[in-house]
């Protein structure tokens, strides 16, 4: 029997949570038995108080269990409840587990054995959104998977690189799939849910991105990810809130070094401080997560043969031998931002690599 409509039901209901969904479920056994349970049944589990009880039979009585599934049907929306077996394992093993997972792309073309979340500052500096282009584009073209909740700075960051290394990137969202948060993303939104990965979402598709939300969901960023990167955390920030979930449910904890200059990693080293690893290059993700990127999964990258002129400039001047940053900067006449963003679009098309700190040579 198809309980689906009753996973659904539970999860349009706003004056609950997926804890309280859980509880009901696991002493019930029977998703349809625990959302049809009376007061009296209700009353039966310990430590569940009357109010809730009663607040819970409230609303539930307004949910249609056939309108509620005919609606996500109709936008257009997939999802896979708690008791599919397709529902993510790694989910499965987190406390307070969603109940129904919305999506909308292709979580089955997704590695969900690979999967880094990456998590930072809304206001990142440029500095960090480097560092970590630098850092992603290790991994073009394999099968590694990249999870971050699709907000501004770092997240769109993370899943921009994700598309432009061809690897599958998934975006974890505070509200249902009626609203798109921020607005400036929307495009952002639509490649990843047309085959490069999926957007997902706890939430019932009439659900808005309400502050509370978002540390809510950041829980199933990190709970869907074998390891967490922090690219820029101030003290007082949600990717600390990731950070810290990713330590309670097990999984590795990886950190950018950013400038101590900067407010906004105060955070980092603070987990630095407390154990997280250093990441400073693609291996060293590879290495703290004891993961393989096997050379025949790579195809051949070969140099664009048109360059436009700055590139040309700097694929010159490291043609024949490794150059320094600065020597880069007086061979080829750059400013520092126009060498800096060259350098990364270079190697983000495999046409150049850094190596040993600030120098770089020509791809092989």
């Amino acid at each position: 029997m198809d309980n689906s409509k009753y996973w659904i039901a539970f999860s349009a209901i706003e004056q609950i949570d997926s804890n309280f969904i859980q509880r009901l479920y696991n002493y019930f056994g029977d998703i349809k038995t625990a959302f049809e349970a009376g007061t009296k049944d209700l009353s039966q589990i310990e430590g569940l108080s009357v109010k809730k009880a009663e607040n819970f039979v409230k609303h539930r009585d307004k949910i249609d269990p056939d309108k509620a599934i005919n609606l996500v049907a109709e936008r257009g929306i997939k999802f896979y409840t708690f008791e599919d077996e397709k529902y993510p394992q790694l989910l499965h093993n987190i406390d307070n587990p969603p109940s129904v997972l919305y999506f909308k792309g292709s979580l089955d073309e997704c590695n969900l054995k690979k999967t880094l979340a990456v998590v930072g500052s809304r206001r990142a500096s440029s500095y960090a959104k480097d560092a970590l282009n630098k850092i992603l584009s290790g991994f073009m073209n394999t099968d590694i998977c990249i999870v971050s909740g699709l907000a501004s700075g770092i997240d769109t960051t993370a899943h921009t690189a994700a598309l432009n290394c061809n690897l599958k990137t998934i975006g974890v969202i505070a509200s249902g799939f009626d609203f798109t948060y921020p607005a400036a993303n929307k495009h952002l939104y639509e490649k990843i849910e047309n085959g490069n990965g999926a957007v997902v979402s706890e939430y019932y598709p009439t659900f808005e991105p309400i502050k509370f939300r978002f540390p809510q969901r950041n829980r199933i960023v990190s709970g869907l990810s074998y390891g967490t990167l922090v690219a820029e955390a101030s003290l007082r920030s949600g990717a600390l809130i990731t950070a810290n979930l990713t330590l309670e449910q097990g999984r590795e904890l990886m950190c950018i070094p950013g400038l101590i200059t900067n407010p906004n990693t105060e955070g980092i080293y603070k987990l630095l401080k407390n154990g997280a690893t250093l990441v400073t290059c693609t291996e060293d993700i590879l290495n703290a997560l004891n993961w393989e990127v096997k050379p025949e999964q790579l195809p051949l990258i070969t140099k664009q043969k048109s360059l436009d002129p700055d590139e040309e400039k700097i694929y010159r001047a490291v043609e024949i031998e490794e150059k320094g940053f600065d020597e880069l900067l007086t061979l080829t006449g750059l400013d520092i931002d126009t060498l800096l963003t060259n350098l990364t679009m270079m190697e983000l098309k495999g046409i150049i690599k850094q190596v040993d700190g600030d120098r770089y040579r020509k791809a092989d």
